[in-house]
């Protein structure tokens, strides 16, 4: 009987682990079952200890400014959107060709301000604009 086991390794052990199956040749699951039976043996003190070791030499920790280092957390905050856009952003905001939102802004259909020759729109404006309020 067999267990499915999915693990991450880093991408050097995943290449030694690839290139040691194309050398022997073998699945790479017939590897990792052949290593874990020959090196992992919780059943002793010392067995344990060797396993503990080996945890602990490998755990990875990352301090991302809390109180207290975080392991195996990440967190993505993605930036707030410009207030203020130039006619590209605009365009892309509302998913229209950058030409057809200058002539309808040049026609004053849009809410937009020209400065110095160039259009700026608020992005509320817009989206209030867009949904008719």
């Amino acid at each position: 009987m067999t267990s499915p086991l999915y693990v991450r390794l880093t991408t050097e052990q995943a290449g030694r682990l690839d290139r040691a199956a194309a050398a022997v040749p073998a699945h790479k699951k017939d590897l990792i079952g052949g290593l874990v039976d020959r090196y992992v043996d919780p059943s002793t003190p010392a067995g344990v200890d060797a396993l503990r070791e080996l945890a602990t030499a490998k755990r990875v920790t990352v301090e991302l400014g809390g109180d207290a280092p975080v392991v195996g957390h990440a967190e993505f905050r993605p930036a707030a959107p410009a207030e203020v856009l130039d006619a590209a952003g605009a365009a892309e905001l509302l998913a229209v060709d950058e030409a057809a939102l200058r002539e309808l802004a040049e026609a004053g259909g849009l809410p937009g301000r020209q400065i110095g020759g160039q259009w700026r729109f608020s992005r509320q404006a817009l989206l209030d604009w867009l949904a008719g309020t």
